[in-house]
């Protein structure tokens, strides 16, 4: 028996030493397990940004249908979402909470600039992944100062260039102005069109800003209107970009608008703003508009409808931010599947950073997701749109931002 005993424990000591015996072994980091993946969120369904509600809304109808299936590997997703009313102090509150009480695996498409730079450093230091944040802000793809951190969509500086790209085509004697939020994500996206403009930036004659605790911006397009300008630069979030078409419209005012890609959803901003009041905005696109009919024969819209009906009837059909949703829902789940048993938090930022022209069925057609160790701007291209008072109509080919 004794023999037989030492037998057993050699040939498990000799089993441990094999070559890939240990890359077989399931490593967990809190919030993992064999039978579920717990992920942390903190979205706006409350307050001044509510509009994007429907981003974390669609993303756990996307989880559902994940599990339905069978999970990740055999892991179901357990997303916690918390409502933080964009408002930084609570985002720190509920951050908290999902790291140290709910013990989630990682953050998953927090949203909003502000909200996400209050929580950056306190991530980074205790090493939990603060993945896909849901802004635009260039500071999010820095690994080399916060290697947990990680963007999502195309930058917002990126996104300021090809407006000044197109100003300096199109309109080389403009006169622009600019309203903003007076916060991260409204000067990261004024300091892209400077960029863009270069030595023509002197093409910029009025800038205003916004607070997010602000009732309206009415005054600030008085302003504008006064200043002569015939161009306008408009970085605003849902509600406070549909005031602002709505005022310019209703005093006279028709410059030339370059509203970002933040605020182009047709439900949630043109239609409260006035499809009428809105023809003629451009803006850049890199998902496709669930209002353009061109896509209406599409498979993958076509799928994306008939999900929507089935997880997520609710929601409107009309609503970009609910196919932004199922995009970055469809991308996390394509990281999760390349982390295989290795459900460590570190594993976890590895393999996002190790995706290779890697396609989503609602991207405009040529745009890929691809990242690095380096690189942390999962999508850097856009091609540019103009509204024509029902749908946005795509123009020029793709256009490859830099993102830094």
């Amino acid at each position: 028996m004794k023999a037989s005993r030492s037998l057993l424990i050699c040939l498990a000591a000799a089993a441990l030493a094999l070559p890939g015996f240990a890359a077989a072994q399931k490593k967990y980091d809190p919030g993992a397990s064999d039978t579920e993946i717990k992920i942390g969120q903190t979205m706006p369904y409350s307050g001044p940004a509510s509009a994007y509600g429907t981003v974390g809304r669609a993303e756990a109808a996307y989880f559902q249908m994940i599990n339905e299936q069978g999970g990740v590997n055999g892991r179901r997703l357990a997303l916690i979402s918390l409502d933080d009313g964009y408002s930084p102090p609570r985002t720190v509150e509920q951050i908290r909470r999902l790291v140290e009480e709910d013990g989630v695996l990682f953050i998953f498409q927090s949203l909003g600039t502000p909200t996400n730079t209050a929580i950056q450093k306190y991530l980074n230091a205790r090493k939990v992944p603060q993945l896909f944040v849901a802004t635009g802000a260039t500071k999010w793809g820095d690994p080399q100062n916060f290697p947990w951190t990680m963007g999502w969509q195309p930058s917002y500086q990126s996104e300021g260039r090809i407006y000044a790209k197109y100003v300096l085509q199109h309109r080389p004697n403009a006169k622009i102005g600019v309203l903003y939020q007076n916060d991260d994500y409204g000067k990261d996206y004024v300091k892209g069109l400077k960029d863009g403009l270069g030595s023509r930036a002197s093409l910029i004659v009025k800038e205003v800003s916004y607070e997010v605790t602000d009732p309206s911006v009415d005054s600030q397009i008085v302003t504008l209107q006064a200043s002569g300008v015939d161009t306008f630069y408009l970085v605003a979030t849902p509600k406070f970009a549909a005031q602002a078409i709505r005022k310019s419209y209703d005093i006279g005012w028709r410059p030339l608008g370059l509203l970002n890609n933040v605020s182009t959803s047709v439900a949630a901003v043109l239609e409260p703003a006035g499809l009428e009041k809105s023809v003629g905005l451009i803006t850049a696109l890199y998902v496709k508009d669930p209002t353009d009919p061109q896509w209406q024969k599409d498979k993958s819209f076509r799928d994306w409808v008939e999900w929507m009906k089935k997880y997520y009837p609710q929601g409107d059909l009309t609503d970009t931010y609910n196919v932004l949703g199922y995009s970055v829902g469809q991308t996390l789940v394509q990281v999760l599947k390349q982390c295989g048993d290795d459900l460590t938090r570190e594993n976890v930022m590895r393999q996002a950073a190790n995706l290779k022209d890697f396609e989503l069925p609602m991207l405009l057609p040529g745009i890929r997701i691809n990242t690095g160790a380096n690189d942390f701007y999962p999508i850097e291209q856009m091609q540019l749109a103009r509204f024509d008072g029902k749908r946005w109509v795509l123009f020029g080919e793709v256009i490859t931002g830099e993102s830094r």
